[in-house]
């Protein structure tokens, strides 16, 4: 049987759709790898095999019976559990959430379905996406499966290490402010954070309204493309939505033309003081590799850059703040017991629902939004976030895309960082700006840095140029950047 979760995804469909496999198989490959290896990596938090194997069924019917395209017949995919799915258990990595069993899917799982993909599982992340490592999760924390003592990264490092390990070919995570790109370079898998508004929201646990967006990881740009071609578009559910028409996303023949001619930016202060030295040599690799081929690279600066951090750790607490101030213990999800008035029933649950770091981001938000200081601060930060907006606008005019490291380091050991939250926190320093400004990004592996660990560097693109991304990640791939 096909090693279904180490196929591309092209591959497995046409093995399908030609009746070469059944859907069932493809699924129980799947399963039987999870059940086999997912042990000691952790990425997943919930595999119902019986619901997953009736869907494989499912699509089984539907292509004997001719009901039209299935881009994904039978195409296993996890998906990040804050993302809701009917009936299966869905829980933000947090206490307050842990039974939560959803009426209805997020659109993008309800688009996935409808093309013939199977959901096999919920993977871990840090509780509310709030988190570089996943050790937020009251799951605990999940690991690399490039090196089991190191950090698959974070919020979305269940769903890295699903398709990093091979337990599924594909998988859906959500970035805020770099949660799918980080794990992504972290894992050597391929991340895609879309434009702002380009991919429905509808049915994904908020963290940061302005900034959430789902994307899709893969073993390869094109199985990125190909999942995010099915969950892109317009959705009269989600008020973000854009109505921007979805380009054509098929792969090019010649993966490498995307390269010659095009203008490369290298911003400088994404490569000034705290980048490791060994993923500043893998970036200048691809550098050359891209100049090798025609790309022309243009050294550019983005001066606000040295603001995200700061700018981002005020507006995401901020809507967190707002976000979560919903989960009270009286309209779902944990109650505590015990409590004889009302705000006696609020402190409880909340104290026994929330773990540290969301407390931490609630104050924040709640502080930064508070009369007296919401000028000072959250005020600030959106007249921050605008000229940071403003400096992608401008490099835009000059280039194509721009190249960048994702990560300031490879994978950091598991037991290295998580009582420093400032340092977690600066492992986003890379990722936080694009998020800002709400263009679409992209992580690829690029190379090892010195003892083998991954990697990432990260596409940037202008707005709903997520074509364009995807384009130069496959000429990248063609040309062994990574490989």
């Amino acid at each position: 049987m096909t090693d279904a979760g180490r196929a591309p995804v092209a591959e497995l469909v046409e093995m399908v759709v030609r009746g070469r496999l059944s859907a069932r198989d493809v699924v129980e490959s799947c399963l039987a790898r999870i059940s086999e290896n997912d042990g000691e990596i952790r990425a997943f938090v919930t595999v119902e095999a019986e619901k997953a194997l009736a869907r494989a069924d499912e699509v089984d019917r539907r292509i004997r019976e001719d009901e039209g395209s299935l881009p994904l017949a039978g195409v296993p995919v996890a998906v990040k559990d804050n993302i809701l799915t009917r009936g299966l258990r869905t829980t933000a990595g947090s206490r307050i959430l842990e039974n939560l069993v959803p009426p209805h899917s997020a659109t993008v799982v309800e688009r996935l379905e409808a093309a013939g993909a199977v959901v096999v599982g919920k993977t871990n992340l840090d509780e509310f996406a709030m988190g570089s490592t996943t050790d937020t999760s009251i799951f605990g924390p999940t690991r690399n499966p490039v090196d089991t003592d190191r950090t698959a990264g974070g919020s979305s490092g269940g769903s890295a290490a699903a398709v990093g390990a091979g337990l599924v070919p594909a998988a859906l995570g959500s970035d805020t402010g770099g949660s799918i790109r980080q794990p992504a370079a972290f894992t050597g898998t391929v991340g895609l954070k879309p434009t702002y508004g380009r991919v429905s929201r509808y049915g994904l646990v908020a963290f940061g309204s302005s900034l959430d967006q789902i994307g899709p990881f893969g073993r390869c740009v094109d199985d990125v493309a190909r999942v995010f071609a099915v969950i892109a578009g317009h959705d009269p559910r989600d008020s973000t939505s854009s109505r921007e028409p979805v380009p054509e996303l098929g792969p090019p023949s010649e993966p490498v033309n995307a390269l010659e001619g095009l203008r490369v930016g290298w911003p400088t202060e994404y490569f000034a003081k705290g980048l490791d030295p060994g993923v500043a040599e893998v970036l200048s690799a691809v550098r050359e590799h891209m100049t090798s081929v025609g790309a022309e690279i243009v050294e550019l600066s983005l001066p606000h850059t040295e603001y995200a951090i700061a700018a981002y750790y005020v507006i995401a607490p901020a809507e967190a703040s707002s976000n979560l101030s919903r989960y009270d213990g009286i309209r779902y999800g944990r109650r505590a017991t015990h409590a004889d008035t009302l705000d006696s029933l609020y402190l409880r649950t909340r104290s026994e629902g929330f773990g540290d770091e969301v407390k931490r981001r609630i104050l924040l938000g709640t502080f930064v939004l508070s009369s007296g200081y919401f000028d000072a601060y959250y005020l600030q930060a959106q007249r921050v976030r605008r000229r940071i907006r403003d400096d992608f606008e401008r490099a835009f005019e000059a280039v194509d895309v721009l190249l960048t490291p994702t990560t300031p380091t490879p994978a950091f050991r598991l037991d290295e960082k998580p009582s420093d939250p400032l340092s977690l926190y600066l492992a986003d320093v890379y990722t936080v700006a694009p998020s800002l400004a709400g263009v679409p990004a992209l992580s690829l592996p690029a190379g090892e840095a010195p003892g083998g660990l991954p990697v990432g560097a990260q596409l940037i693109a202008p707005w709903f140029r997520e074509d364009r991304l995807l384009a130069v990640g496959a000429g990248l791939e063609a040309i062994g950047v990574g490989g």
